[in-house]
């Protein structure tokens, strides 16, 4: 005698056998049972021939967008302002002796050549600037670390270096204490892909660029327009330049010098307190580095004169500069007083060429040398350079 679940499996498989091909029961044609494994027919479709246009087409649409992108002017391997590739060159201090550092904001990154400082010093300086930010937090660190006996030169633009509120710095030096295995190989992926692709860069991604079509079109939401959309150029072995299109691109560097007069150095005087307070830990740093064998000395980068006069009614050089150097009793150098560093092109008024930021370079490290102990120049070093070596001659002044 046949039993009683045979027979309803019987019934449903005849029920499913009747039902049109690509169709199967549903739950509610077999109450009180357990639920099968789904069937669905799979259509016949030539696959092999749709997988050969899929890729096709991804190959065209990938090289115009690459191809989009060059002529734009960006470059295979530029990890632009990425902090993974600031924290990399931080644990260097840890793994060897360096003789110099270099730390900072964005003039002080844009504006050395590394090159030139090597064969003019002998060594070629860690390059620990970050865009945007205060170099204090950076001597701090480098005052707390042990591992760092060498001279660290500092780059002021004083309406950054005296503004602590930002947060990248502290982000980055946390990211050289620890990174998470899948940070760090993100990062290294990165950088393998990004030296065959232009489009990898962080400033041109497609969200990025959406992000931009935005013209302040809602009202107390702040736009792309009070961003600066692409600065830099990052190269190998921690040289940064600015952003090699802002040179002759008269929108790009337009745009980027609106924003420095009206919106990154605030209009009104800084606060009195506010300068005491980080002359203070800045000699708290100095003093640390020097007691273990170390020096600290500083130097102020150019500025153009529209963005100077906006940034000394915030912070003139007698209150910030002068200041600093008197409280740390340390050396520095004024672009103010580098003969040799006067009249120098400055695209978007903030920042050097590449061509006069190694004419700038070779003139604070030559006026440094008799500064600090650390610093020789080498008996093979190249002839001085001046302003007639990166400013076409017809606008050079004499």
């Amino acid at each position: 005698m046949a039993s009683s679940i045979s027979s309803s499996e019987e019934t449903v498989h005849q029920k499913q056998d009747a039902l049109p091909s690509g169709l199967r029961l549903t739950a509610a044609n077999r109450p009180g049972m357990a639920q099968p494994v789904p069937e669905r027919d799979i259509p016949q479709q030539p696959w092999g021939a749709m997988a050969i246009a899929v890729t096709v087409l991804l190959l065209l649409f990938t090289s115009l967008w690459e191809w989009k992108m060059r002529t734009l002017e960006l470059i295979p391997g530029d990890l632009g302002r990425n902090t993974d590739r600031w924290a990399e060159l931080r644990k260097e201090i840890d793994k060897r002796n360096v003789p110099v550092v270099i730390v900072g904001d964005s003039r002080i990154l844009y504006d050395s050549d590394l090159d030139r400082a090597t064969q003019l010093i002998g060594v070629r300086p860690v390059q620990l600037g970050i865009p945007g930010t205060s170099g204090l937090p950076i001597l701090q660190d480098l005052a707390d670390d042990p591992n760092f006996k060498g001279v660290a030169i500092v780059g002021m633009m004083e309406s950054a270096y005296f503004d602590l509120t930002g947060s990248r710095e502290q982000k980055a030096i946390d990211l050289a204490r620890w990174e998470s295995p899948s940070k760090r190989g993100s990062f290294l992926i990165q950088r393998a892909l990004s030296h065959g692709l232009a489009m990898l860069d962080d400033d041109y991604k497609l969200s990025t660029l959406i992000f931009r079509l935005d013209s302040d079109w809602r009202q107390g939401v702040k736009g792309p327009r009070h961003g600066v959309w692409k600065p830099q150029e990052t190269g190998s072995g921690g040289q940064v330049w600015l952003w090699r299109r802002i040179e002759h691109d008269r929108r790009f560097s337009e745009h980027i010098r609106y924003i420095w007069v009206h919106y990154e150095v605030p209009p009104e005087p800084l606060d009195d307190q506010i300068i005491r307070n980080i002359s203070i830990g800045t000699k708290v740093a100095v003093d640390k580095i020097r007691a273990r064998g170390g020096d600290v000395v500083f130097v102020r980068p150019p500025s153009a004169p529209d963005v100077r006069e906006v940034e000394d009614r915030h912070i003139p050089r007698a209150r910030g500069w002068d200041v600093i150097l008197a409280t740390t009793h340390s050396n520095g150098i004024h672009f103010d007083d580098l003969p040799a560093a006067q009249n120098l092109t400055l695209p978007e008024g903030g920042h050097t060429t590449r061509a006069c930021a190694t004419v700038f370079t070779d003139a604070y490290l030559r006026a440094l040398v008799g500064k600090t102990a650390f610093l020789h120049l080498q008996l093979d070093a190249p002839p001085a350079l001046s302003t007639r070596n990166c400013v076409p001659p017809s606008l050079t002044v004499p």
